[in-house]
């Protein structure tokens, strides 16, 4: 970490309050105080795919990645313990990464999860119980040597475990500076109402202050969760929108179906046929002229509508090059106008 005990004159002759870094607009993540970047870093395909974790972005590139990352301001950069293939490989690569570079621990907000079957096979390896939330944690904080976690997600909703323990315990992490905020992720609006309930009993210390779940403008939320960026907007919460791209659809990358093939991430997953229906690709297609009408990317687009939905909190788009990491930067200062979306909104109803 940096040491604060010598005098850097670099930081000589700040301003009293920063509402950016170094060209990223940041807002409020949900109720608290903590301010995350627009865009961030999803990290969920690094790791070390020579191993067989199943992951798409080797060490080198995951480094080249993160570093670009410090220079765009995208500083808030999600993981989880399972990523990938329950390896906990994304996590040691950003703990590699702060081994080399320990005085920007506080320019990075890390955000990773638990809950899933993790670093052993027996009932106590998984769910939200004490046992597991603290043994995972210390295992996280190892992997990527740092001494707190900025946002603890609980993975998904256990069914199993009294949601006071589970509360309880991150409240005793927070009080012992080994996470600072919590959130979850993959819930329905019923399960939030729950926390929600607990919470007032417990204080505000186990607030929930994201809710990380699957949207794009393509698809909307996922059946199973609909409903839950409402709620975010109704009751200042911060909807964190995984796969904001649709998997890469939302991308120029695809805009001729014809040249997709072996390397790209839904022709490898075996997914094309599923998500680029005619029905989708009528919308890509309609959006992608836009896009090109106003000198904009198809992906640039599709963030920068997606952060001016209500309710909307920081995006978390999977990349595996600097390039796009570049390109997905560039739209933490692109303002839509009223105008422009609106005709959002008609090419995605009208493109039937």
């Amino acid at each position: 970490m940096m040491d604060y005990a010598q005098p850097n004159k670099s930081l000589y002759g700040l301003p009293f309050t920063a509402n950016s870094f170094n060209g990223m607009p940041y807002r409020p993540l949900g109720p608290t105080g903590l301010w995350t970047a627009c865009v961030g870093l999803g990290t969920w395909k690094f790791g070390y795919p020579e191993t067989g974790d199943g992951s798409r972005v080797n060490r080198q590139e995951a480094m080249r990645i993160f570093d670009r990352s410090i220079e765009l301001g995208v500083t808030f950069w999600d993981t989880a313990n399972r990523y990938n293939n329950s390896s906990g490989n994304s996590e040691r690569l950003i703990g590699e990464w702060f081994k080399a570079n320990p005085d920007q621990r506080r320019n990075v907000v890390i955000a990773t999860k638990l809950m899933g079957l993790m670093d052993g096979q027996t009932p106590n390896h998984c769910r939200l119980s004490r046992a597991n939330i603290l043994d995972a944690v210390h295992a996280s904080l190892q992997r990527m040597g740092i001494d707190y976690i900025d946002v603890l997600y609980f993975h998904r909703y256990d069914e199993v475990t009294p949601i006071d323990e589970s509360l309880e315990t991150v409240c005793d992490l927070v009080s012992r500076g080994l996470v600072r905020y919590l959130a979850v992720s993959n819930f329905t609006v019923d399960q939030l109402k729950l926390y929600q309930a607990h919470r007032r009993q417990l204080g505000g210390r186990c607030q929930v202050a994201a809710v990380q779940n699957q949207f794009d403008i393509l698809r909307g939320e996922n059946p199973t969760y609909r409903g839950v960026l409402d709620y975010c907007a109704a009751n200042n919460l911060a909807f964190v929108a995984h796969q904001p791209l649709a998997n890469g659809l939302l991308t120029d990358r695809y805009l001729d179906l014809s040249q997709v093939g072996p390397g790209d991430r839904l022709f490898d997953e075996g997914t094309l046929d599923k998500i680029a229906t005619d029905a989708a690709m009528a919308k890509v297609k309609k959006l992608a002229a836009l896009a090109a009408q106003w000198d904009m990317r198809l992906s640039q687009l599709t963030l920068a509508y997606t952060l001016s939905l209500p309710g909307m909190g920081p995006l978390i788009p999977g990349i595996s090059t600097v390039a796009q990491l570049e390109e997905n930067a560039a739209v933490g200062t692109i303002k839509l106008s009223d105008e422009q979306k609106m005709a959002i909104r008609k090419a995605l109803r009208d493109a039937q």
